[in-house]
């Protein structure tokens, strides 16, 4: 028997990358599993090449998109991986609009269902997960906006949330998680990579090679399995080619 049996895991970016690999983990171990994303397209390829998912086309940064997700299945496991990609300009070219991306959409996403399973709010004993980046330990490049600020407030938000369930007595657990490094084959990883490679002036293969200790997506998938059935209370966590630990 799985580990999440009988368990509902909703994914919010669960179409693509890092989120497909979530729902994918989430599935093996045996877990009823809602994918959301915005585009309907999308969900139709996982929903082809998965049948055992559900989907649900809804813009998570929208009011109104958690009622609709929690309608659609109310989690024991909500996990938070919707997210823009992040800019790839020298910061004085930039708009603020371009620089704000990813809070516009990462952060706002997470606010509004974090807020939402405050309020409603999600049944005792439920885990949010928020994904993160390695990129808030480190601030990220100077080309990059503000990804980093975004990300770290992800971890700012989980602690957050997790003060505010203690204070009410509410019993959820709100985590964040950082994969630590750049992950070559999914969106977000192949536009860092590529911003990196033209702000440096080299190739894209030599920026890879000066990497080690590197996680993939499946590594991922298998730590947001372990957050969700494990019992530690450590807010933030990171996750590397050497495993899951607490953030430091």
């Amino acid at each position: 028997m799985g580990s999440l049996q009988g368990q509902n895991v909703v994914v919010i970016g669960g179409s693509r990358g890092v989120g497909r690999s979530i729902v994918q983990a989430a599935l093996g171990e045996g877990a009823t599993v809602l994918a959301v994303a915005r585009g309907a397209a999308a969900l139709k390829e996982l929903s082809w090449e998965t049948s055992a998912v559900k989907t649900l086309a809804v813009d998570a940064t929208r009011e109104t998109a958690p009622d609709a997700v929690f309608a659609a299945l109310e989690p024991d496991v909500l996990v938070i991986c919707a997210g823009a990609l992040a800019p790839s300009a020298y910061l004085q070219e930039q708009s603020w609009e371009v620089f704000s991306a990813n809070w516009e959409t990462d952060v706002k996403a997470a606010f509004l269902f974090c807020k939402a399973a405050l309020n409603d709010p999600l049944k005792p004993g439920s885990r949010v997960v928020l994904i993160s980046s390695g990129a808030a330990f480190s601030g990220g490049p100077p080309f990059a906006g503000g990804y980093a600020g975004a990300k770290r407030m992800q971890m700012f938000l989980a602690g957050h949330c997790q003060k505010e369930s203690d204070r009410l007595g509410l019993g959820l657990r709100f985590m964040a998680l950082a994969p630590a490094r750049i992950m070559p084959g999914t969106g977000i990883g192949d536009a860092g990579l590529d911003g990196f490679a033209a702000y440096l002036g080299i190739r894209p293969a030599d920026v890879l090679a000066s990497m080690t200790d590197m996680q993939t997506p499946a590594d991922v998938g298998r730590a947001v399995v372990a957050l969700a059935i494990g019992k530690s209370r450590v807010g933030s966590f990171a996750v590397s080619g050497s495993g899951l630990a607490p953030a430091v």
